[in-house]
């Protein structure tokens, strides 16, 4: 029995635009190509594509889940090395979740109802044990080369290295938030400066072209998590940082 393109998307949630790029890359070729030019998979493809999925979930980058499954290496051994990342993982959580029920009860005790903004005692701590590099699903499907990138240079930090980058990217998104509440347009010369800097941290992950860049705004705002960590500072922070990097990316990466 085969499946459609379309089939695979709809039963395993991976979108189609994913699975052409794991055929392009020659991590999950399809069985065969029908008269029509789509792509069909058999059972076997389905479980090679399981375990993808599995491993992807370990955080497992595309070149290392090829050389494991094109290298028949013992994957009980491949899965107990990074079973410390999720040991690393469920600590970062642990953090985060210490995270969010302080900002809460600062929020409770701070909130200054007059001007809709936040005044936050502390604001470092709003972002402790966030993973601000892991944009979200659509980098990693779309840019997988770029998601790939960002994921080799997180592993390269210290976490004194991720803390200095976090105590920035608040100290950003302050700066930002001033600019918003005094009503400068994005477009000022201060507030592109500023998405300047904002770009040139993005690089040290991964090096963003215009739609990448536009397509990281966007996700600002739609992605609730992200949207709720912007409107902690500033309500309509989300939106006015995704229109300013819009410009930044039409005038100086377009």
């Amino acid at each position: 029995m085969a499946w459609s393109i379309a089939d695979v998307a709809r039963m395993s949630g991976v979108t189609s635009r994913t699975l052409r790029h794991y055929d392009e890359i020659g991590l999950l070729p399809p069985a065969w190509i029908g008269s029509n030019g789509h792509r069909y998979y058999e059972e076997a493809d389905l479980l090679r594509l399981q375990q993808i999925l599995l491993m992807r979930e370990l955080d497992l980058g595309l070149r290392e889940i090829a050389a494991v499954l094109d290298s028949q290496a013992d994957r009980v051994a491949v899965l107990r090395q990074h079973h410390e990342r999720l040991l690393a993982e469920r600590d970062r959580l642990s953090t985060l979740a210490r995270t969010v029920g302080r900002t809460i009860a600062e929020l409770e005790r701070t909130e200054d109802k007059e001007n809709g903004m936040t005044k936050i005692n502390r604001p470092e701590n709003l972002f402790e044990g966030f993973d601000h590099t892991g944009h979200d699903e659509e980098a990693r499907e779309r840019w997988p080369d770029h998601y790939e990138q960002s994921r080799r240079a997180r592993e390269t930090m210290t976490p004194e290295d991720m803390e200095r980058w976090q105590r920035e990217v608040t100290a950003q998104m302050i700066r930002m938030a001033e600019f918003m509440t005094s009503g400068t347009p994005v477009t000022d010369p201060a507030v592109q400066s500023e998405v300047h800097a904002h770009y040139q941290g993005i690089c040290h992950f991964w090096t963003p072209n215009a739609a990448a860049y536009k397509g990281l705004a966007r996700t600002y705002v739609e992605d609730p998590r992200f949207r709720e960590n912007f409107d902690k500072v500033a309500e309509g922070l989300a939106e006015y940082q995704r229109d300013a990097m819009g410009v930044y990316a039409e005038g100086r990466l377009g």
